[in-house]
């Protein structure tokens, strides 16, 4: 019987060929816009590392001084030097990493390669386990090369298939902003979307090509490339990424048990009262320990105007909606003389029911194909436009399957109406009216 309604529906759009390419128009519309809007807004607010975003937290504490505050404010989003490294020594965690991002230049050995830049993180041992980082080559540097203000790196995938052409450079020597540090691991393709772990600067940044060790990146001098805020009554004296500067520059992440994340925040207010009392800190213990989806939403990773595009096309796809409803009730009831033959022929209403909903899920299918199409050209079209997650708009496989669920649920929802509406034809009316 599905297969007579499926016949039944491909004959009645070979008679209504413009009524029904309208219907099939509205759909696919309403359907590449929705699908476009909902692609980019999927694979910016996806999770960066799902099974272990709520273990890693981050840390924020508030040293600033008591003027200007205001009781309930955020604190600090970044960390001075002084508190990540006690932090980082105490360590109260599974694994614990102070980070920030740099700038390096490399200067190639023995190659026709001219020096040139790269972005760079300073960070702690912890921070290759903690966030999962793959290698290619070799293994992260230890703890103790941390303690020991060891001069090594490791290297991104592209910067070593560039200077070494992708062979296994462990043990090499590279000259690194005028310092030679030894090669002790080469990761594979590596780029959390959004880079979570450092949302001081770009939520959708480039790679950073070189990785080594913070305690290593202060013994060289090495300069910071990301936000830095001073306070206090006086301007710091030497340089603002010194020990003791009233300065934050630096993100601090935990990977925790969650059972023990509220020990943690209490730890982190016993450490601010401790400051406090020691006279680094002014204003009562204002702490704050997120998630990584907590941070991303904190920080607001998907922006405004992206959630503002997916309600604008929702809205869309219901006035398209809206519109084919009108047309297959206007088909429908022009039919009725067909439906009541039909009914006095021994047809149920079920029936008629039936061959109405299964007419309007074909025009869905069809809108649905063509809405598909629409979607791709509307994220090609992202992709090129000048923003940083441009790169990232691609449909994939359970979009793909939102978009052909989102058919089929927008086009049965569109024909409910004009099926019940036709199915409340009465045979007896329509006979004596022919």
């Amino acid at each position: 019987m599905f297969a007579y309604y499926v016949r039944l529906a491909l004959r009645s759009f070979r008679r209504n060929k413009v009524l029904t390419a309208l219907m099939v128009v509205a759909i696919a519309l309403g359907i590449g816009a929705s699908m476009t809007t909902l692609t980019v807004f999927h694979v910016l607010s996806g999770d960066p590392i799902p099974g272990k975003s709520d273990r890693l937290f981050y840390v924020q504490l508030d040293p600033r001084p008591k003027s200007g505050y205001v009781p309930g404010e955020e604190p600090e989003e970044q960390m001075t030097r002084f508190d990540a490294e006690a932090l980082l020594r105490e360590k109260r965690g599974q694994h614990q990493a102070v980070m920030t991002a740099g700038g390096a230049t490399i200067v190639p050995d023995g190659s026709t390669l001219k020096p040139f830049s790269v972005d760079s993180r300073y960070t702690s041992a912890d921070f290759f386990p903690m966030f999962e980082v793959p290698f290619q080559y070799g293994n992260p540097w230890t703890a103790a090369d941390d303690e020991g203000r060891s001069r090594v790196v490791v290297l991104s995938k592209a910067l070593n298939d560039k200077l070494f052409n992708g062979a296994n450079s462990v043990g090499r020597n590279l000259t690194i902003s005028g310092h030679s540090l030894r090669v002790v691991g080469v990761l594979k393709a590596w780029q959390p979307e959004p880079r979570f772990f450092d949302l001081s600067f770009s939520a959708y940044g480039q790679e950073e090509d070189v990785l080594l060790p913070f305690s290593t990146s202060v013994d060289l001098k090495l300069g910071s490339s990301g936000n830095m805020n001073c306070f206090g009554d006086t301007a710091p004296t030497g340089s603002s990424s010194d020990l003791n500067a009233p300065c934050t520059w630096l993100q601090f992440w935990v990977e925790l048990d969650p059972a023990k994340a509220d020990d943690y925040r209490q730890y982190l207010v016993n450490y601010s009262d401790q400051q406090r009392a020691a006279g680094r800190f002014q204003r009562p213990a204002n702490t704050r320990l997120s998630t990584v989806m907590e941070w991303l939403d904190y920080k607001k990773a998907v922006p405004s105007d992206v959630r503002l595009q997916v309600w604008l096309a929702l809205g869309f796809l219901v006035v398209c909606l809206i519109n084919t409803v009108g047309l297959l009730l206007a088909k429908f009831l022009r039919r009725s003389g067909e439906i009541g033959v039909r009914r006095a022929l021994g047809a149920s209403r079920g029936q008629i029911f039936l061959q109405c909903v299964v007419e309007a899920g074909a025009v869905g299918v069809a809108g649905g194909v063509l809405g598909i199409g629409l979607a791709l050209i509307g994220l090609y079209a992202v992709r090129q436009q000048p923003v940083e997650y441009a790169k990232l708009a691609h449909l994939d496989g359970s979009m793909l399957l939102l978009a052909l669920g989102l058919t089929l649920f927008a086009s049965l929802a569109a024909g409910m109406l004009p099926a019940w509406r036709a199915m409340q034809v009465t045979p007896a009316i329509q006979l004596k009216s022919q």
